[in-house]
């Protein structure tokens, strides 16, 4: 969870600074935003995924309601839940005082593919959600992650305002789950490790490695066509 706090002329600044390399946000309008990361991990797609399930293991804990990590969890099928526990403050063995939805699983396809929606942090008070799209892709001896989340409805703080917010935000959580399995975010001007970029790709469309049985994209997703998939 984060708790934006606006002062205008720290806002305003913040607006007008030149983005950072590792800068998520790709678009934002009166109607929304989309963040989108890549990251690239000496493990396998199994081993990333078995991490990726597990937020309790890469999740910050500045960033839940709980103030501990070990109380998030995603029950991996559709319609399931990534939430959180808010323990007893009386004794840990007490039944829990309570629980917060972060996001509700649409899609999963083992090892390859989960699809949230929720509105995280401060969203989830507006009528406003998101989308969030994670998707796996071997890379020579590892694996490129690349998540996207893609956030509209009404807000009551405008989406240029909270873009940035919620780009640090999942900025550290995505580097959180790259480091934990070796791995790291791929900047804006570093060309994903392999293979080269095809002529014309933009930089945040990092090219995959060729697979010897490519496979269909889940139909209507974007995502699958920028990794690859």
């Amino acid at each position: 969870m984060f708790r934006p706090v606006f002062r205008p002329a720290l806002a305003l600044a913040a607006l007008l600074a030149p983005l950072p390399a590792l800068a998520g946000v790709q678009a934002v309008t009166e109607r929304g935003f989309v963040v989108r990361y890549v990251a690239e991990v000496p493990a396998s797609a199994d081993e990333t995924w078995e991490t990726l399930i597990a937020p309790a293991k890469w999740w910050s804990k500045a960033h839940t309601y709980s103030g501990d990590s070990r109380n998030m969890t995603i029950d991996l099928r559709p319609g399931g839940c990534f939430c959180e526990i808010l323990p007893s403050t009386v004794s840990p063995n007490a039944a829990p005082r309570g629980g917060v939805e972060h996001m509700r699983v649409v899609y999963v396809e083992r090892g390859r593919a989960l699809r949230m929606v929720g509105g995280l942090g401060p969203l989830q008070s507006d009528a406003a959600t998101g989308v969030m799209t994670v998707m796996l892709k071997p890379a020579g001896a590892g694996t490129r992650i690349l998540l996207e989340y893609t956030v509209g409805g009404y807000f009551r703080t405008e989406p240029r305002n909270l873009a940035p917010l919620v780009d640090q935000m999942l900025t550290e959580q995505v580097t959180s789950l790259a480091q934990k399995l070796g791995g790291k975010l791929v900047t804006v001007s570093e060309p994903a490790s392999e293979p080269a970029r095809e002529q014309g790709a933009g930089p945040s469309e990092p090219v995959p490695a060729p697979t010897a049985a490519p496979r269909e994209p889940m139909k209507g997703d974007r995502i699958g066509e920028i990794i690859g998939h």
